[in-house]
C-alpha cells in the first residue's frame, strides 16, 4: 500500500472513502469540532465495548457517537454524542484523552476504511490513516498504532506516523492482533500466513517466531502485559492453551468444554495466575494458570529486562509455577492414553453464568473480581474463591447505557 501524507480539512465530516489507496496524517487545528445531538434524540444502540489496556475502562461505541466508563468504582466519565452516526471500533489509550475511532454501526456517515486519531481534550482529530478496505480493529500501545485489515497489519510509529511494518495474515475478520504494554517490552501477536498460526514479533530482539497453535482457525488471543505469555483459542472452541512467545513451548492447556462454541474473549490476571473465557455457551469460566505466578512488580521488570536484552531462558525454568487453587480433572484421568483426550483434560476452576443470546466480554479487576461487559448494555461484577472456585459470586449489576446522569 503506497502512503502519502496531507492536511485534510473537516476530517470527522460524514462522507464515503475517496477511493484512494492511501494514508493520510494530520495535525491541522482546523479540525471542525462535531456537532452534538440533541438530548430529544432516539436512544443509542450498542456498536461495540471495549476495553483498555490495563481493563480499569472500557468504550462503548454506539450509533450516536461514544461513551468512556471507570470499572472501579462504576462511572460513566464522559460521552459524546454526535448528529452523523457512530463508531464501531473505540480504542483507549490507557486512560489518556487520545482514541482511535472507526465508523460503523447504523446509519453511521464516517466511513469503516480510515482510522481517525481523536484528542478528546483538545476536541480534534490529530492525525488520520485511510486504507481500500474495511478496517477489522485498531491497536494503540505508547509507541505504536496498530491497523488491522483482513487479510494485513500495518504498524505505524506514534511519535512521528511512520509505516514501521507491513505483516501479511491469513485470513482474520475477527481483527485479532495483541500487543504487549510493558516499559522494557515491544512485543506483537497476529494470525500466521498459515490457518491455525500465530506470528509473534519481538521487536526488541528483532527476532520472529511461529507458533503453530491450532488446527482450525485462530479465534481468540490475548499476550500478557510484558508479552512473555501468550493465550489462544481458535474456532472450535473447546481449549485454550498458553504459550511461551520466546521459543513457542507450550505450557498449559485447559478445556472449556466439550461442545463447539465461539470465544468472545480471553483473559489474563495481572499476576499471571487466572485465565477467564467467555463464550456463546453462556458461561464465563475462570481457570487456575500454573504458568508463573509474578509476584512483586521487580520481578516482573526483571523478566522483561531479561527478555529485552535476549538473555531470557528458552527453557521453562521461570515460567512454570504452581497457582492457589487447581483446576479440577476427570476421575478418570489416569487412564489418559486410553481414553479420549478430554478425559485427562484441565476443566475449569470458578463459573459466571450469563444470558446466551448476547456476547459478553471478561476482564480481570482487583481482589479476585472478574468485569463482565456485554452486548446488550449489561455491565456485571462478580467474586471468586481463589482457594476453593465453584459458583462467582454477583457483586454489582448495572445496565449502563441506561445511567441516569451522565457527565457533561
Amino acid at each position: 500500500m503506497s502512503s502519502t501524507a496531507s492536511s485534510p480539512q473537516r476530517v470527522l465530516q460524514p462522507g464515503g472513502y475517496n477511493g484512494n489507496d492511501s494514508r493520510s496524517s494530520s495535525t491541522s487545528s482546523s479540525f471542525l469540532r462535531p456537532e452534538l445531538e440533541s438530548t430529544e434524540t432516539e436512544e443509542a444502540e450498542l456498536v461495540s465495548v471495549s476495553w483498555n489496556q490495563d481493563s480499569s475502562c472500557f468504550a462503548a461505541g454506539t450509533s450516536h457517537g461514544f461513551r468512556i466508563y471507570n470499572c472501579e468504582p462504576f462511572k460513566e466519565t464522559f460521552r459524546r454524542d454526535l448528529k452523523n452516526g457512530g463508531f464501531k471500533i473505540v480504542e483507549m489509550l490507557f486512560r489518556s484523552n487520545i482514541l482511535a475511532l472507526v465508523g460503523g454501526g447504523p446509519n453511521s456517515q464516517y466511513p469503516s476504511t480510515k482510522v481517525l486519531i481523536w484528542d478528546d481534550h483538545q476536541s480534534r482529530c490529530i492525525s488520520e490513516f485511510s486504507f481500500r478496505s474495511e478496517i477489522r480493529a485498531v491497536k494503540l500501545s505508547r509507541d505504536w498504532i496498530v491497523v488491522v485489515l483482513e487479510h494485513k497489519i500495518y504498524v505505524y510509529s506514534f511519535v512521528d506516523l511512520r509505516l514501521l511494518l507491513q505483516i501479511e495474515t491469513h485470513a482474520n475478520p475477527r481483527g485479532l492482533c495483541c500487543l504487549s504494554h510493558h516499559s522494557d517490552t515491544s512485543v506483537l501477536a497476529c494470525p500466521g500466513l498459515l490457518r491455525g498460526e500465530i506470528r509473534v514479533e519481538h521487536f526488541g530482539l528483532n527476532m520472529v517466531q511461529t507458533i503453530n497453535a491450532h488446527d482450525a482457525s485462530i479465534a481468540c488471543m490475548t499476550l500478557t502485559l510484558d508479552g512473555l505469555l501468550l493465550a489462544t483459542a481458535s474456532t472450535k472452541g473447546t481449549l485454550i492453551r498458553i504459550f511461551n512467545t520466546m521459543d513457542g513451548t507450550r505450557l498449559q492447556e485447559v478445556r472449556r468444554g466439550v461442545d463447539r462454541a465461539d470465544i468472545y474473549s480471553i483473559a489474563l490476571s495481572p499476576n499471571v495466575q487466572w485465565l477467564a473465557v467467555s463464550s456463546d455457551k453462556g458461561t464465563v469460566h475462570i481457570f487456575s494458570l500454573r504458568v508463573r505466578v509474578v509476584g512483586e512488580d521487580s520481578q516482573s521488570s526483571e523478566n522483561a529486562a531479561l527478555l529485552t536484552q535476549g538473555t531470557y531462558s528458552n527453557s521453562l525454568q521461570g515460567l512454570v509455577s504452581p497457582a492457589t487453587g487447581t483446576n479440577p480433572g476427570s476421575s478418570l484421568s489416569f487412564m489418559r492414553g486410553v481414553l479420549p483426550k478430554y478425559f485427562s483434560s484441565e476443566w475449569s476452576f470458578a463459573q459466571f453464568h450469563v444470558s446466551e443470546v448476547t456476547q459478553f466480554f471478561a476482564a480481570f479487576g482487583s481482589h479476585n473480581t472478574v468485569a463482565i461487559t456485554g452486548m446488550d448494555g449489561s455491565f456485571y461484577r462478580c467474586s471468586f474463591d481463589p482457594v476453593n472456585g465453584g459458583e462467582m459470586v454477583q457483586q454489582e449489576y448495572i445496565c449502563f447505557l441506561k445511567t441516569d446522569n451522565p457527565p457533561r
